[in-house]
């Protein structure tokens, strides 16, 4: 991906909008181009986040097991940051992260990029952060707006 086409992803998806094509064309140089297919692992249960990373293409599929069982969690597409939780907070991953769809196409910011990017260019870094905290942000409402669907439905419409 071209620092040109990086930045046309970055303003369609509202992501890091305000950083200049300048301020892009550095971010390009810490991101690496990953391209999956569907059902190649992106990090599983139990890892520590060493990465994040936007998705550009296709969507990424979330499932949690217990041993025995496997369930879907959820979805992403384009124009989202995922693994964002572990990679800040160092505690390992609740769910396996993998290609849902035929085609994945990703770029990743590793720890050690991120640290280096901190360091060497700390307005470009603040606005990764601003975005992780707005893709957890849609996470917890979603979580939020499917949690109060299913008590209206267990309990009913003006029953309590």
């Amino acid at each position: 991906m071209t620092p040109a086409e990086l930045f046309e992803y970055f303003q369609e998806n509202k992501i890091c909008e305000s950083l200049t094509r300048d301020d892009v064309e550095v971010m390009a140089q810490f991101l690496q181009e990953k391209t999956l297919k569907k059902g190649d692992i992106i990090s599983d249960m139990g890892d520590i986040g060493d990465s994040m990373f936007f998705i550009v293409e296709g969507k990424v599929g979330f499932t949690a097991t217990d041993g025995q069982d496997e369930a879907e969690i959820g979805q992403q597409g384009p124009g989202n940051l995922i693994g964002e939780m572990s990679f800040f907070d160092n505690v390992p991953r609740m769910m396996r992260m993998s290609a849902y769809s035929k085609k994945v196409k990703l770029l990743q910011l590793t720890r050690p990029m991120y640290q280096r990017l901190k360091v060497e260019h700390p307005y470009i870094a603040v606005n990764i952060i601003e975005n992780a905290v707005v893709s957890l942000d849609r996470l917890i409402r979603a979580l939020s707006n499917d949690v109060s669907q299913f008590e209206h439905y267990m309990k009913g419409f003006g029953r309590h």
